[in-house]
């Protein structure tokens, strides 16, 4: 089994996770929270999400099934976020946390997207070269608000610091917040994306190992740290996705005559 085919399996078992799990308990799973308790229809949101998610994952689970779940969960999860988590950013765009909370559901929409144009082949814009890049600089704008929110809200990172870690927990809240905004900005601008996404990927396993791991082992999680760690969880995954795609450089957004001169400026050199 290659890389891609693991990356995409376990991203479709950890939703098939997730929603099965809400079904049951009731209420939002926490890759949608939060959601206004004024919200229309809001237990049957609560439900039919998590269904829809379940049903997403169980898709992304057979290679015949993967490329419709893959639109459907990134087209689903794009207008979730519109009508749920954009508007803080309209309410409070100089609030860190609007944009943090935006950013997690813009890994999932992304990680979603590259799969759907993977295993479409080219069939419409959405898999084409830029319109794999958009999704690629989409996953660097959450990363970039990720790396923000270490610096934003370093009394609440560096607490989560296992002490075994050799040097003080604030090196390490700052040093993963420079690596998710280092990563998010190369794949934003298109340097060294396929880089960054392994980078990103390999810091965002290493919080949800090191971090909120132990602390579900450790037993008597409060609301909170559950949701943290299933969101974790799901971030893992998807970025694993990400890494495991292709992402194009900046050259994908230049047209055929412009990548061409620019191969032969390049060889004159």
């Amino acid at each position: 089994m290659d890389w891609k085919t693991s990356a995409r399996l376990l991203f479709g078992l950890t939703l098939v996770a997730i929603g099965a799990a809400w079904l049951i308990a009731g209420g939002f799973a926490p890759v949608l929270r939060p959601v206004p308790d004024g919200a229309p229809a809001r237990d049957l949101l609560a439900y039919g999400s998590s269904l829809i998610l379940c049903a997403c994952g169980a898709g992304l689970l057979w290679k015949r099934t993967a490329t419709l779940a893959a639109l459907v969960l990134s087209a689903f999860v794009a207008i979730w976020t519109l009508a749920f988590k954009f508007p803080f950013i309209v309410r409070a765009p100089l609030v860190e946390g609007s944009y943090q909370a935006n950013g997690e559901n813009w890994v999932l929409i992304a990680a979603a997207w590259v799969l759907y144009a993977e295993l479409s082949k080219g069939s419409n814009f959405l898999s084409t070269a830029l319109g794999v890049r958009l999704a690629y600089l989409l996953y660097g704008l959450g990363l970039i608000a990720f790396g923000l929110s270490h610096f934003f809200y370093l009394d609440l990172t560096a607490p989560l610091v296992p002490g075994w870690l050799p040097g003080s927990p604030v090196f390490w809240a700052y040093a993963t917040g420079t690596i998710y905004a280092v990563c998010g900005v190369a794949l934003v601008v298109g340097l060294e994306p396929r880089l960054a996404a392994l980078g990103a990927a390999l810091n965002i396993t290493l919080i949800t190992v090191l971090v909120w791991v132990p602390i579900v082992a450790a037993g008597g999680l409060s609301d909170m740290h559950l949701q943290e760690t299933i969101v974790s969880w799901a971030l893992t995954a998807a970025a694993l996705v990400l890494a495991s795609g292709s992402p194009p450089a900046t050259a994908a957004y230049l047209s055929p005559s412009r990548r061409h001169r620019s191969a032969r400026s390049g060889s004159r050199r």
